[in-house]
């Protein structure tokens, strides 16, 4: 079987160069359509692992993708670092596995809260804050993310939206505060971690007494 991590590793770096040969010399935009096209034979090696894919993983795939800013990419790339999210007792420690939870010091008889740990895997970190862009606009299910939660149960769908709705609201009481745009990101990237964690296990859940 393709291993997905590996193919997501590879989409991932061929994306990056693409971004870096732009923005380093644009006069050479020749590179775009080779590397388009290596993109391209990935994302059909991607198609081919989901496919041969477990049942429960193929099935997370899909229910992810009813979130706002969660496309096929991200909801696999989410699956194949992470494996089976159920192994996670609570959305923390999902959190904390991926890096984007505070660190925390002590002084005198105060805990206090600093920047973001880091420790955790950085290309899953820097999947979910790309994803928390999206809920800076307003909540609204567009074409796109209706055609992906077509055939999904209504409570993942459900959850989804409440997604949008909290996220969006805590984009803009940030942005109230001050507070600049990338560390909003990463507080609503933390947030929507909840919400992977919620749809994923409930999905897991389902596909495992279906089995039974």
């Amino acid at each position: 079987m393709i291993d997905l991590v590996d193919v997501i590793q590879q989409r991932s770096l061929e994306g990056g160069l693409i971004k870096m040969n732009f923005a380093l010399d644009p006069v050479h935009v020749f590179l775009g359509p080779i590397a388009s096209e290596r993109i391209q034979r990935l994302e059909k090696a991607i198609d081919e692992a989901i496919l041969k894919a477990p049942a429960a993983m193929r099935a997370v795939i899909e229910a992810l993708q009813a979130l706002r800013g969660v496309a096929k990419i991200t909801a696999v790339t989410v699956v194949a670092e992470v494996g089976s999210l159920s192994r996670f007792d609570n959305p923390r420690r999902l959190m904390g596995y991926t890096g984007i939870v505070s660190s925390e010091y002590s002084s005198g008889n105060r805990m206090l809260r600093g920047v973001i740990t880091k420790t955790g895997n950085a290309h899953l970190r820097r999947v979910i804050v790309e994803a928390a862009w999206a809920y800076q606009h307003r909540p609204w299910v567009g074409e796109a993310l209706l055609q992906r939660q077509q055939g999904l149960d209504q409570a993942i769908k459900d959850i989804a939206w409440k997604a949008q709705c909290r996220l969006h609201t805590r984009y803009q009481k940030l942005a109230a505060r001050g507070k600049n745009k990338n560390q909003i990101v990463t507080a609503v990237g933390r947030e929507l971690l909840g919400f992977i964690w919620a749809i994923a296990v409930r999905t897991e859940a389902r596909v495992s007494a279906a089995a039974a």
